[in-house]
This record gives structure tokens, sequence and C-alpha cells, in this order.
């Protein structure tokens, strides 16, 4: 990798599915108060809605997670089209 093209606070960060509770470890410059230990060392966490191993497109499964209510949201303002 080239040099000095990085920020200076690019380091491990773990990243945590909330709806499954799984974590995977990445590096990234994501902001994070909270800290978790993974495989025997301490990072900070980045809590995350879904991921790749929660989302229906990439399990395969229809179940649908939606924390914000953002379907039901959508499905009650265009109802009324959908009887017409």
């Amino acid at each position: 990798m080239k040099k000095g093209i990085h920020p200076e606070n690019y380091r491990p960060v773990i990243f945590k599915d909330m709806s499954n509770g799984d974590m995977f470890l990445s590096r990234s410059t994501a902001k994070s108060n909270d800290t978790e230990i993974f495989e025997g060392q301490e990072y900070p966490v980045v809590k995350l809605e879904i991921s790749s191993s929660s989302h229906p497109f990439y399990t395969g499964k229809a179940k649908l997670v939606d924390t914000a209510g953002r379907v039901d949201k959508f499905m009650n303002r265009y109802a009324a089209m959908k009887k017409k």
C-alpha cells in the first residue's frame, strides 16, 4: 500500500450486526465510544442495523428486519393506491 494515503485514525474496528449479534473485524475510521473484546483483544465497536449476515438478499431468506418501521410507513402511505 502507498504510505501516507490513509487517515491517522485508520484502525481495526469491530462491526456488530444488532439484528443477529454477528461481529466481524475490519479496518475503519468510523468513530465509536463503545468497545468489546473480540478474539482476546479489545476493539472499538460500530453497531449496524443490518449486514450481509442478516440481509435477506445474502441469506436467501425472505425475513424482513425493519427496526425503524419504514416498510409499514410505505405500506400505509400507498395502501389507498393499491385499492384503486
